[in-house]
Order: C-alpha cells, then sequence, then structure tokens
C-alpha cells in the first residue's frame, strides 16, 4: 500500500486548481496537486511540499484542512493507494505555475470542471461535508 496526499486548492470566488499529468496513469488529464508522502514525513507536510512542486502555491500546513481519507481499492490502476486530502482557500489571482509531474495549471470554476483523473472529482465533492 501506497500513501498520498492531494489538495483542492479553491479561491473565494469559486475557482479550483487543477493540473494537467505529465506522465501516466492519467498522463494528459486534469488531476489535484498532490503525491506521494515520503518515509518520515506527515500527509501534511507532503501536501504542502507537492502543492509548491507540481503548482508554485506555497502555503503552511496549519492553513490546510483535512477533507478525509479516501482509500477505495480500486481508485488507482497502479494498485493500492490511500490518500489523505486537504483543503486550501486562496484570493482569486493567486500566482500558479506548473513544476515537478505537471505540465500546465489552471484555475477551472467548480461548476464546469473537465473529467478528472482518479477519484478527484469525488475529492473535490467532498468540499461539502464527510461522507457518509
Amino acid at each position: 500500500m501506497r500513501l498520498t496526499t492531494d489538495v483542492v486548492v479553491t479561491t473565494t470566488d469559486g475557482q479550483v486548481l487543477l493540473i494537467e499529468r505529465g506522465w501516466d496513469p492519467h498522463k494528459g488529464s486534469w488531476a489535484l496537486p498532490g503525491g506521494h508522502v515520503d518515509q518520515g514525513e506527515t500527509s501534511r507536510a507532503a501536501a504542502v511540499r507537492e502543492l509548491a512542486e507540481e503548482a508554485g502555491v506555497y502555503a503552511h500546513e496549519e492553513e490546510l484542512v483535512q477533507l478525509g481519507v479516501w482509500d477505495r481499492p480500486d481508485r488507482d490502476p497502479r494498485g493500492r493507494y490511500v490518500t489523505v486530502a486537504y483543503h486550501l482557500t486562496v484570493l482569486p489571482g493567486t500566482a500558479i505555475e506548473p513544476g515537478d509531474d505537471a505540465t500546465r495549471a489552471e484555475w477551472w470554476p467548480l461548476a464546469d470542471l473537465p473529467q478528472l483523473a482518479f477519484d478527484h472529482a469525488e475529492i473535490i465533492a467532498g468540499l461539502g461535508g464527510p461522507e457518509v
């Protein structure tokens, strides 16, 4: 099993930050910034690191609010992956810059999202409250 983290970054005017994946699985698809939790790292620290590496957005750990854990066994084609998802709210116009394995980073209206990789649509839906 691998532990990952994903970050839902939204603006106060209803946009969400998505990155275009630069490699498989889901190369060319839109996804939330995120990635693997490194040895000796908390999921929250990994979320801060991945957000900076993939989208050029810098946050402090205490700014991230945990949304929940997504652990459906088939959520990732590479095998068993469990993700801890976080939420960060920023102001409209926050600068973003793709990096690491992202080929693009863009703001998308929450009401008009593209098809997303993995179960990232479910994670974004988690902004409405915990799963039941």
